[in-house]
């Protein structure tokens, strides 16, 4: 079994919370343990979540600057998931059988994809297991 892990955008977006110090903490504690350990990996959909709200969305909207950097020393060495027609279809049967969203089942079928054992995310139900992927909330 893989020792790897999935972080969901919300990881990505807590860490820039300003509100939720704790989650703030935590979620860099994970991302940290992410790029150091080289055992968390991200999908596309997850950069591409991340950048239209910290670039759009965020109180005080990220420079690009400051993005690219992002990009480049946390992002970059995580990437490991992309889109496919065959991640569409895990997606898709994903979808009809646990009822999650398209863009859930989209993160659910990337982290099976990349055989990771967890999935850290907010959105879907802690405890939670897919196969040999197990879901967990990292702020409960």
């Amino acid at each position: 079994m893989s020792d790897r892990f999935f972080l969901d955008t919300n990881i990505f977006v807590y860490c820039f919370d300003r509100t939720a110090p704790a989650k703030a903490r935590r979620a860099l504690q994970l991302i940290r343990t992410a790029v150091e350990t080289r055992k968390g990996i991200v999908s596309y959909q997850v950069v591409q979540e991340f950048f239209n709200v910290a670039l759009r969305r965020f109180t005080q909207p990220m420079a690009i600057s400051d993005a690219e950097q992002y990009l480049s020393t946390v992002f970059r060495p995580l990437l490991a998931v992309h889109s496919s027609p065959a991640l569409y279809g895990e997606a898709l049967r994903l979808s009809a059988q646990f009822r999650f969203s398209w863009y859930d089942s989209l993160i659910v079928a990337a982290a099976i994809e990349g055989q990771c054992r967890i999935l850290y995310s907010e959105d879907l139900q802690s405890g939670q297991r897919i196969g040999n992927l197990e879901i967990k909330n990292p702020f409960l």
